[in-house]
C-alpha cells in the first residue's frame, strides 16, 4: 500500500473539537481511502473574526489506488 498525506484546517467558532471534525469530516466528504488523521497544531483567531474562531491542522493520510 502507499499513501499520500495532506494538510487541512478545520474551523470551528465554539471549540478545537469541532475545529478537527471540521477537517475529517471534509475529508471523508471529498477523499477515498482515508485512513487516519494527525492533529498537529492548533490555534484561535482572534484579529479578523467578530468572535473566537478556533482552528486546528490536521494531516490526513488516504491511501492511493492502483
Amino acid at each position: 500500500m502507499v499513501f499520500k498525506k495532506i494538510t487541512l484546517i478545520g474551523t470551528s467558532g465554539n471549540s478545537f473539537d469541532e475545529a478537527v471534525d471540521d477537517a475529517v469530516d471534509r475529508a471523508e466528504q471529498t477523499l477515498e481511502n482515508v485512513y487516519w488523521v494527525e492533529v498537529d497544531e492548533m490555534g484561535v483567531e482572534i484579529a479578523s473574526v467578530e468572535d473566537r474562531e478556533y482552528q486546528a491542522e490536521v494531516t490526513v493520510a488516504f491511501e492511493l489506488e492502483d
